[in-house]
């Protein structure tokens, strides 16, 4: 015999009835059962009454989004009591302080923007891989380039010798950026950029093509890495020292504020922090003491804190410990709007949110029985949307061999596609809110950040802690006790430590093709020969000129790039005017 279920009322607002399938509503509140938004007791917190008021208006990309055997799941529940502190630290779906995610709805509005990471070889091997990714039903680009290009080099200088493309596309010229963006419009995708020390180069060369494509600047939008902070603390990629480049990207957000409406000028990346071996805690912590730093510069700038925070995001790894990672997600939301509101007097509520890319852990990946890598980048995938990721990149199960074949990369990308049309999980809103388990390790992330964040603020900032050297060392350190822990047989690692195989799975690799080097360094010089040396020359001189007086970088960088300044030219610039940082190796 069925149970009594109450008064649950359905999503238009009225009384429950049992359903086709013979399935009966959702329960309206017993003691210790959930209660869904669209069927809240009419003596429940007003606040809960205008939150389920403001879900079921919100825009759906689906009619309903019943379970596997059609029972209706509402946008999100509740706890019949609500304790004291639940405004405070969780709160409802898209309000302040947003544990439970930045929008209303979440993947119900629409699903997460899924982004492949995409670059190797030519730009026109890549322009094909995106096209290939977008016809598989990949929603948003994010380009890799190679090492040359990151570290500021063309393709004709010694120092790239035997890297280009290889671990990501080449790119040095406006024309290099027209292949690579052929025939896909600028005004109609969004588009990720993983780049940092010469990211303001990048960044002109982008907004070039989008203008030679006609689409105008308040159409543009993408999101450019752009994080100099995190390449000083872990990834190593950097051109000048900090305070120079702390200077560079403040005529980035000057810039894109005034001009860039819809770009995300700073993805401030956690993502290489993990990597390098940091813990989930100090990855949050780090990750926001760079926010904390970008803001400042902003503000410095003369910029208002509303004017630029929107747009700033955020990047984050997604590790195996899966309800670690839910728990660091809700906590960075959290501890980000309380920093926003509270340390910047931000107004703005889209100020106080943090919206974040996710990518699963590369450093997870094991060459042994690489297959297993698949099921490693299945449940962080799902850690990750859980955690209430914007977007995410599923890592390929070949990426500690090679970059990713079109195969490989094409099962990740339906990963992500199985869990938002067959698992259920984007169905409500933060679905594992109110475990006693999952609250506990929110809380936690907190606490611990917080210890981070306040030890940065005490020796004077993030730029001052990273010419100290703290939070290099403080990485070292954690990544050091975690490899004595694999190694000691204290951490297992399947196919490494534990159930080990002699031979591991042969799976194809991608071979990127040595007339690739040889292609990309004759284009680079014959566009060095062919363009307009009289006015190539007065631009660097321009570029020379801005990082002198102190106006806008990004003015003079756009003008040299459309008349054929490359990429390692404005980067040598940055070098002769600015130095050379060298790792100091804190220990």
């Amino acid at each position: 015999m069925a149970q009594d279920r109450g008064n649950s009322m359905d999503a238009s607002g009225q009384p429950g009835a049992p359903s086709e399938t013979g399935h009966l509503p959702p329960a309206a509140g017993r003691p210790g059962v959930a209660v869904a938004a669209s069927a809240l007791p009419g003596d429940a917190d007003p606040r809960l009454h205008q939150y389920a008021a403001q879900a079921h208006k919100a825009a759906s990309h689906k009619a309903q989004f019943p379970s596997l055997d059609a029972r209706p799941i509402d946008v999100a529940y509740f706890p019949k009591q609500l304790p004291p502190e639940y405004w405070e630290q969780i709160g409802v779906p898209g309000q302040y302080p947003f544990t439970r995610g930045v929008h209303v709805n979440m993947y119900r509005g629409k699903p997460w923007t899924m982004r492949m990471f995409a670059g190797f070889g030519t730009p026109e091997d890549t322009n094909r891989r995106f096209k290939f990714l977008l016809q598989q039903g990949q929603t948003g680009l994010s380009t890799a380039f190679d090492m040359p290009t990151l570290m500021g080099y063309d393709p004709d200088h010694a120092m790239a010798e035997g890297e280009v493309g290889r671990e990501g596309v080449s790119v040095c010229s406006l024309s290099d950026m027209e292949r690579l963006f052929g025939d896909i419009p600028l005004g109609q995708v969004s588009t990720s950029m993983t780049i940092n020390a010469p990211a303001i180069v990048m960044l002109a060369l982008y907004v070039a093509v989008a203008e030679r494509q006609g689409v105008p600047y308040d159409q543009i939008s993408g999101t450019l890495q752009n994080d100099i902070l995190k390449e000083f603390i872990a990834q190593k990629e950097w051109i000048s020292p900090p305070r120079p480049s702390m200077r560079i990207i403040r005529d980035m957000l000057v810039f894109c504020t005034k001009n860039l409406p819809k770009w995300n000028t700073i993805s401030i990346s956690g993502y290489h922090i993990r990597e390098a071996g940091a813990t989930a805690a100090q990855e949050l912590a780090f990750t926001l003491a760079d926010g904390i730093g970008y803001v400042q510069a902003g503000i410095e700038a003369g910029l208002d804190v509303d004017e630029f925070a929107p747009r700033l995001s955020f990047f984050f790894d997604v590790h195996n410990d899966f309800f670690e990672e839910i728990g660091k997600l809700r906590a960075a939301r959290r501890l980000w709007a309380r920093i926003m509101k509270e340390r910047f007097g931000a107004k703005n509520p889209r100020s106080m949110m943090l919206r974040t890319h996710c990518q699963t852990a590369g450093v997870s990946l094991t060459a042994q029985q690489p297959m297993n890598n698949v099921v490693r980048t299945t449940w962080q995938a799902l850690s990750a949307i859980l955690g209430g990721t914007q977007s995410l990149h599923t890592n390929s199960l070949d990426e500690t061999y090679a970059l990713p074949t079109e195969g490989a990369a094409k099962l990740a990308l339906r990963t992500q596609q199985l869990l938002l049309e067959e698992s259920g999980v984007a169905n409500a809103v933060d679905p594992l809110a109110g475990s006693y388990f999952v609250e506990k390790l929110t809380d936690e992330m907190e606490e611990e950040a917080l210890y981070y964040i306040r030890k940065i603020d005490d020796l004077g900032g993030i730029v001052r802690a990273v010419e100290l050297g703290y939070p290099q060392r403080e990485i070292a350190e954690s990544a050091f006790a975690f490899q004595r822990r694999v190694e000691s047989g204290e951490r297992k690692t399947v196919g490494v430590n534990a159930y080990v195989e002699e031979q591991s799975d042969a799976i194809p690799l991608l071979h990127i093709d040595h007339e690739v080097e040889q292609s990309q360094i004759a284009r680079c010089r014959e566009h060095k020969q062919n363009r307009d040396q009289a006015a190539s020359s007065a631009a660097l001189q321009g570029v020379h000129a801005a990082c002198r007086d102190g106006s806008n970088l990004v003015v003079a960088i756009l003008a040299a790039v459309k008349v054929g300044v490359t990429l390692g030219e404005i980067s040598d610039v940055f070098r002769s005017e600015f130095g050379v940082y060298r790792d100091p190796a804190f220990m």
